[in-house]
């Protein structure tokens, strides 16, 4: 069963109406009943009761999303969350990054003293913990100087900065967001892709295809970069889609005998 966006969020958010001044177009849109007037809803179409949310000229009515372009909000928002979620994660990598920088060496004394904790199990599946990767990894970064971490730490804090930046964008269906998503995500695929020939993971190829496709469903369905005709195409795809367009296009329709 096909989903009706533009209904399904009237029922969440409630109708939006507008009364233009175009003698016309407000005969069209507004309807007297038994229990009062009513008004079409910008989104849905249906007629609510109640006196109309704005007034005035057709072009100064608020360009509502319907239809496709609901539905292309409701993929923006999902993006936006992974970006927010992403961002306070990355928040809480750098603090551990620069409260680590400031005690290296106490790190150090309690990786070492609680690492013979788990040696009487490696050994008995005869693996050597003390030469394993993640323990050489581990201790590589205790050799790392404290301006480095601090490095580390500052650009991790730039990065979560971008995505939470993306997140608010995104929210709101900003253009400018979709161009800072498109080109900042495009620039770390390169960075996922190595990290999949150094450890593969689920988590990792989901997130890889999940940034691919983010970035091309932007490009292409937000026309990015002049792609599919420019922000031109894209901003007629939008008013056509509007209410008061369709309704103004049908009134310019001649009647014919």
């Amino acid at each position: 069963m096909k989903r009706d966006w533009d209904r399904h969020t009237c029922a969440r958010r409630g109708h939006i109406t507008y009364a233009p001044d175009e003698t016309d177009l407000r005969t069209r849109l507004h309807a007297a009943t038994a229990l009062g007037t009513a008004w079409r809803c910008l989104r849905c179409g249906d007629f609510a009761l109640g006196e109309p949310h704005g007034s005035g000229p057709a072009e100064n009515a608020p360009l509502v999303p319907r239809g496709k372009a609901l539905r292309d909000l409701f993929i923006l928002r999902f993006l936006a969350v992974e970006r927010l979620l992403r961002g306070l994660l990355i928040v809480v990598a750098a603090w551990a990054v620069w409260k680590f920088s400031n005690s290296q060496d106490a790190v150090r004394r309690i990786f070492d003293e609680n690492l013979t904790v788990f040696k009487p199990v490696t050994e008995h599946f005869h693996w050597d913990l003390e030469h394993s990767p993640i323990v050489d990894t581990i201790r590589r970064t205790f050799d790392y100087k404290h301006s480095t971490l601090l490095y580390v730490a500052v650009a991790l804090v730039v990065y979560a900065l971008i995505e939470i930046v993306e997140a608010f964008g995104l929210w709101w269906g900003r253009r400018w967001a979709e161009y800072l998503t498109v080109i900042a995500t495009a620039a770390f695929l390169p960075l996922e892709g190595y990290e999949l020939t150094e450890h593969v993971s689920v988590l990792k190829i989901g997130t890889l295809l999940l940034n691919i496709a983010a970035v091309l469903w932007i490009m292409l369905s937000k026309r990015l970069f002049g792609l599919r005709g420019g922000v031109a195409a894209f901003e007629a795809e939008r008013h056509s889609a509007s209410l008061l367009e369709v309704e103004t296009a049908a009134g310019a329709v001649p009647q014919t005998a």
